[in-house]
């Protein structure tokens, strides 16, 4: 549990050092009991045509459903993580100890959370089980439909009362939107864009992929250990999209303090990641691009971003152009503070948890 709290420090599914710090205290639960799962997918295909005849999802929930005068589902809730993260990391104080308690807002003696890994993910089914680089080369697209076969066929839900992620899980809460429109009452992407991967995001992705691939220590995938030099290049690229210069300047103020943050977070990626996976994860996005498909959502959404972002930053001005095109939705940018840890602020509902309550609210059935 520790590495992949860790693993939410700095990138798409990371807390900066503030976040860190305040989501490893000693703490006790205060909601039901998770139950984790496995679901084997049979002769899964993949949109590039590959196939698998046995896939993984791994799962964790929270609660119990409960059903409505219609006879469908009325509280389930799906929560998606982030790039190289997966569902367990939500069950941390910072983000489950403000959101599943008794009376919080998505109290889990009242709602039934669903926590899955992604594929390429936790404990679902990755490149490093033992297929490597001939691991069916999956996009977001195959992500969300492996998220929806195991909704509806192996826990059996006819209906999610809200969809909502954190940054890669962002992403994938815009591809539910369109993809099943009726399927959802309400939609919170965390820290994402309805467009597609360009610019500086996917240029610095490619330079993650490139750093690993150049090291010849990578062997085409077929490593006996880890990439060493390629992982810690890829490291160092994404250690500015995913940390707040503000958070990283009040936990390491000092030059021994920085190069010894830098030293503990460097170690915690190359004892955790997998450099395979990691590549896998990190082109995922390639075809991710809901912005043709904005007027087919129907739910209400609510999508939050972060002033001090640098994977979206908010001088791009996209989100402000496109969310205009989706029927019932409002985006919120919330302004740097002591309380915003950049990326990272995805993951701290006591930053945007007024605008989930509001959202639940306005769906009220």
């Amino acid at each position: 549990m520790k590495k992949y709290c860790l693993l939410l420090l700095i990138l798409f599914t990371v807390h900066s050092l503030y976040a860190q710090n305040a989501s490893t205290q000693r703490w006790t639960p205060n909601y039901p009991t998770p139950v984790e799962g496995d679901y084997q997918v049979k002769n899964f295909t993949f949109q590039s045509q590959e196939q698998l005849p046995e896939m993984n999802l791994h799962y964790t929930t929270i609660g119990q459903p409960t059903k409505g005068k219609d006879g469908k589902v009325n509280n389930a809730v799906l929560i998606m993580h982030g790039t190289t993260g997966n569902g367990a990391g939500f069950l941390n104080q910072r983000f489950a100890g403000h959101l599943f308690g008794s009376g919080q807002l998505l109290d889990a003696t009242k709602y039934y959370i669903i926590l899955v890994d992604g594929i390429g993910h936790g404990k679902s089914s990755k490149p490093s089980n033992g297929l490597h680089m001939r691991f069916p080369k999956y996009t977001y697209d195959d992500m969300v439909k492996a998220q929806y076969l195991l909704v509806t066929e192996h826990l059996q839900l006819d209906h999610l009362r809200l969809v909502m992620g954190t940054s890669m899980g962002g992403m994938h809460t815009w591809v539910w939107g369109y993809t099943y429109p009726d399927f959802m009452d309400a939609l919170m992407p965390l820290a994402s864009l309805p467009v597609e991967i360009a610019g500086r995001n996917r240029m610095t992705r490619i330079m993650a992929i490139d750093l690993i691939k150049m090291d010849p220590a990578w062997k085409g995938g077929e490593y006996t250990e880890q990439p060493k030099v390629g992982l810690t290049g890829a490291i160092s690229s994404l250690f500015f999209m995913g940390s707040s210069p503000l958070q990283l300047q009040k936990n390491a103020p000092t030059r021994e303090q920085a190069e010894a943050a830098y030293a503990r977070t460097r170690s915690s990626y190359l004892t955790s990641l997998d450099a395979n996976d990691f590549i896998y994860a990190f082109d995922a996005s390639r075809y991710y691009n809901p912005a043709p498909h904005l007027e087919k959502i129907k739910a209400p959404l609510v999508a939050i971003n972060s002033a001090d972002d640098e994977v979206n930053p908010p001088e791009l001005g996209l989100m402000e152009k496109e969310i205009k095109r989706v029927k019932n939705a409002k985006y919120v940018l919330l302004p740097i503070t002591d309380q915003t840890s950049g990326h990272g602020t995805h993951s701290n509902p006591l930053v945007w948890g007024n605008y989930l309550k509001e959202l639940l609210e306005k769906t009220k059935q």
